[in-house]
């Protein structure tokens, strides 16, 4: 069995505390640099739709078990919009409590709203997509990598998003956030624009993920897909034996954009205990025969390929995480 990570953000803080079965597998294993990336772009390149815009929406539907049919879907996630003195700042999902019902009241609200131009669902409180009558130029860079950076709400949209934004402002939701002390959802963050693409083409068996843009690609692509289980030792449990599987993680990304340096050192603790540590063991007794590590948002986008064999390489010694910064 081969099983590959996906770890944005891995290299993109500090020192760290040491840990001992990341740093082995990254010394003993065998490295590779590629142009940096964000996960996104990473994951279009993965299937084999490069060349075309990556159409989030539909897909994020697809991978949450939605039909888009031929539609063309956008997404359309939930953000505040902070003025500092004469600039706005944007503040994405990631960052805000927001509870399902407050995402569905709004999404109906909004789909009134624009009846018979506009349909907005949300697949979860904060992944929203809405479905176009009319194409809209959209871009594809998602809010988590615009956060906390100025935003400026000209171009196609900026009619449209005007009177979103008035129609949120005056939403009794909001007005309960602002009550509570809660950042209103004030704005939406419109990208990844298109229809479902004809066919994908993938080189894993299964890919795991919480990203329903990612299970969407699987769908596409054929591959079996299902949920991130809690650690490797649950997954180890349902993989099956042979075969190349994929797993996203990706819980580094929020904390690093969001400059919450103790949640992002507790979260490569997590995935330390959680996933390194037991594949390295895996890797030891034979049950895995090979990890690979990819962190497609490192300066030089870094792959590190290890087998059981590579163990034995003790002359190459374990370096502080920091180091492959």
């Amino acid at each position: 069995m081969h099983c590959e990570l996906l770890v944005p953000g891995l290299f993109s803080a500090g020192a760290q505390a040491r840990l001992p079965a990341l740093e082995m597998l990254l010394a003993r294993g065998r490295s590779q640099a590629a142009p940096s990336q964000r996960l996104e772009g990473w994951l279009q390149q993965a299937f084999d739709l490069e060349g075309q815009p990556l159409a989030a929406g539909a897909l994020t539907l697809l991978g949450s078990g939605g039909d888009p049919g031929a539609a063309r879907w956008a997404r359309a996630d939930p953000v505040h919009l902070r003025l500092m003195r004469d600039r706005l700042i944007l503040v994405p999902a990631a960052a805000l409590e927001i509870s399902r019902q407050e995402a569905e009241a709004l999404c109906a609200a909004l789909s009134a709203h624009f009846a018979g131009a506009l349909a907005f669902r949300a697949v979860d409180p904060r992944r929203w997509c809405v479905r176009l009558e009319k194409e809209l130029a959209l871009g594809e860079v998602a809010p988590l990598e615009m956060a906390g950076r100025e935003v400026l709400l000209a171009g196609a949209g900026d009619a449209l998003l005007n009177e979103v934004q008035m129609l949120l402002h005056a939403h009794p939701v909001n007005e309960a956030r602002e009550t509570r002390g809660e950042p209103p959802l004030n704005s939406l963050w419109l990208w990844g624009a298109g229809r479902v693409p004809r066919e994908a083409r993938c080189r894993w068996h299964s890919i795991s993920s919480d990203d329903p843009l990612a299970l969407g690609l699987a769908r596409l692509a054929g591959a079996r897909h299902r949920g991130l289980p809690a650690s490797a030792g649950a997954w180890l449990d349902r993989a099956p034996e042979e075969g190349r599987h994929l797993v996203i993680l990706d819980a580094l990304r929020a904390p690093l954009a969001l400059s919450q340096e103790a949640e992002y050192r507790a979260g490569v603790e997590t995935l330390e205990h959680g996933w390194f540590a037991p594949l390295l063991g895996a890797l030891r007794e034979g049950r895995v025969g090979m990890v690979t590590l990819q962190v497609p948002d490192a300066a030089a986008g870094a792959s590190f390929e290890t087998i059981r064999g590579d163990l034995r390489r003790f002359w190459r010694r374990p370096k502080a995480l920091e180091r492959y910064a």
